[in-house]
């Protein structure tokens, strides 16, 4: 799964730290690699922006990233349906 609950506005109070929905860490925002694999194709992004738990490794991406990755997919399946052979 692309996006991991909600992220907010995007704007923090540095006393108030995000927190890791699984393990209850610290977030910090970092850039992670984002991959999928579909029957036809892999997709690999570098350096997309992400909420990274110090703790447990999980990841966050914010609504933005997540439109961006999910139009991009469609996109790639849309002009993959135009050379892929039918069997």
């Amino acid at each position: 799964m692309l996006f991991k609950g909600k992220m907010g506005s995007g704007l923090q109070d540095e006393e108030e730290k995000m927190k890791c929905l699984l393990c209850n860490g610290e977030m910090e925002k970092a850039t992670v690699a984002y991959t999928v694999d579909r029957k036809g194709y892999h997709l690999f992004i570098e350096e997309v922006p992400a909420y990274v738990c110090s703790q447990c490794g999980e990841r966050y991406f914010e609504e933005k990233e997540v439109a961006a990755i999910q139009d991009m997919i469609e996109a790639l399946e849309e002009k993959l349906q135009a050379i892929l052979v039918v069997a």
